[in-house]
């Protein structure tokens, strides 16, 4: 029989929450206890029950060989617009501004509950496939608590882990954040709270003087709940905002800020000081316009950082990508910087070990879930991720594993993803999870979306117009001689 038919069968046939032991597997802790070569990580219940080597198969449970594989923490992404997935790839030639245009001037407002949904449910599904157990869904869609109840029933129907950040485009976050619509959705289904589905509040501080944006943060305070704004955005959000947001006290370690890519060094500063979290989302910062990635000028003034995707309307959303993206960007940069003073660099200070890292516990602590998962440690909730893929030529030989997760690995190569406890990914396949419903949720609301928009302006929205340009005259170019091209393309063509 198939090693991994077997594998499915032995699960099938136990009862829910058996115990389940991860058995020889490179152990990425990402805490004290640092790498385990050829370890085991045991879960009973919630939770991880030990960590070490040669422990004893569990009664009654399931053991899953995980030799040639890495097993690693759950991922964590701060910043992921779930709701937009719905449109997966559309804007892949946008600019900043022209997200602008579609989604808060144009045709933000066209989305339905059932878009949300549909949106939510696809990116909730993907996320567990790519080995992310936590996502915090920054969910600025919500135009009206239908819109909210709508999000919030997708991240229930996927047994993941979830932040829902309520944030609303299309309103002014210092009315609907007091509003007593929003403030009965609260009350109603966050009446208790728990680390499996959390709640933030999303709104972004445009640096007005007169400082709107405090009555958002007069909510947040009252309710208790953590806040996330896009800080350091080109031509959006700047300094201002958050000079403001520190001479009203709102500057906390409860702020997470999304980019931070255009801040000078007195912001840098007031962030450090706070103790709060970047956001980085690379693939965005990179290619939309924000700013240059970060990482580069954080490192420096000791903030802590977490990775985000931020959106699959353009790019990918698995942290893989992030990783490998953010190391990327930050070596460039320092290679940059370095030429600009005619030096080399020898050595690179960012390090593979550092970005994993970031993408684990650096995003728990981020979401204030840092004592409940990010790491795998006795007591801690048993968010696993074991990647392993016999099938593909990358996934050996295993020398450096931070470095073969941030560079190597990809989402194919996730072969199982456990949250608090519950297998939901096994053997490359996912478990629970109703796939074709969320194709069909997502075909409609394609179909829809193009209904509204028409023919025309779906494609022109789809591709932009290329900008003029001009090729730059070539200097060397200074002969007619054409080293015999045309004639050998007439001898060809007769």
């Amino acid at each position: 029989m198939n090693e991994g038919v077997a594998l499915q069968e032995k699960f099938r046939a136990l009862p829910p929450g058996a115990p389940v032991l991860f058995r020889g597997g490179t152990v990425l802790t990402m805490d004290r206890a640092g790498l385990l070569e050829g370890a085991d990580v045991l879960v009973e219940g919630e939770r991880i029950a030990a960590v070490g080597t040669a422990l004893p198969d569990p009664v009654g449970g399931l053991v899953v060989d995980c030799s040639g594989g890495i097993v690693m923490p759950g991922m964590v992404d701060t910043h992921r617009h779930m709701w937009q997935t719905a449109l997966r790839g559309f804007g892949a030639d946008w600019t900043l501004t022209q997200y602008f245009i579609f989604y808060y001037l144009k045709w933000g407002k066209i989305f339905r509950p059932e878009d949300i949904y549909a949106g939510n449910l696809l990116s909730a599904i993907e996320s567990l496939d790519a080995g992310v157990t936590t996502t915090l869904d920054w969910s600025h869609g919500l135009q009206t608590v239908e819109h909210a109840e709508a999000a919030l029933q997708a991240l229930q129907e996927v047994p993941g882990r979830y932040v829902l950040a309520y944030g609303n485009l299309q309103g002014a976050p210092w009315e609907w954040s007091k509003s007593r619509e929003f403030r009965d959705f609260v009350a109603r289904r966050f009446a208790s709270r728990d680390d499996m589905l959390g709640l933030q509040l999303a709104f972004d501080v445009t640096g007005d003087p007169e400082f709107p944006e405090k009555g958002a943060f007069e909510s947040a305070r009252e309710l208790g709940l953590r806040v996330t704004t896009h800080a350091g955005v080109w031509g959006a959000t700047n300094d201002a905002g958050l000079r403001l947001m520190c001479e009203h006290g709102f500057a906390t370690e409860d702020v997470t800020y999304v980019h931070a890519s255009t801040l000078s060094e007195d912001s840098y500063q007031r962030i450090a000081a706070s103790g709060a979290y970047v956001s980085v989302a690379t693939e965005s910062e990179q290619s939309a316009g924000q700013g240059y990635p970060t990482t580069w000028q954080l490192r420096r003034y000791g903030i802590p950082v977490s990775l985000s995707v931020d959106t699959s309307v353009w790019w990918s959303a698995d942290m893989f990508s992030a990783m490998r993206s953010t190391l990327g960007a930050d070596r460039s940069r320092e290679h940059l910087e370095a030429h600009a003073k005619d030096e080399t660099v020898v050595s690179n200070a960012l390090r593979a070990e550092e970005v994993v890292r970031w993408a684990t516990i650096g995003g728990a602590q981020a979401l204030g879930l840092g004592d409940a998962v990010g790491s795998l440690a006795p007591g801690k909730k048993a968010d696993v991720v074991l990647l392993k893929n016999e099938r593909s030529p990358v996934m050996f030989p295993l020398l450096h594993p931070f470095g073969h997760v941030a560079f190597q690995a990809g989402r194919g190569d996730v072969h199982t993803v456990m949250v608090n406890g519950r297998v939901v990914k096994l053997d490359h396949e996912l478990v629970g999870v109703d796939l074709a419903s969320a194709q069909q949720a997502v075909e409609a609301t394609v179909d829809y979306t193009r209904a509204q928009l028409g023919a025309a302006e779906w494609a022109e929205m789809m591709h932009p117009e290329l900008p003029k340009s001009e090729l730059i005259a070539n200097p060397y170019t200074y002969t007619n001689w054409d080293g015999g091209r045309a004639a050998a393309g007439s001898a060809r063509a007769g």
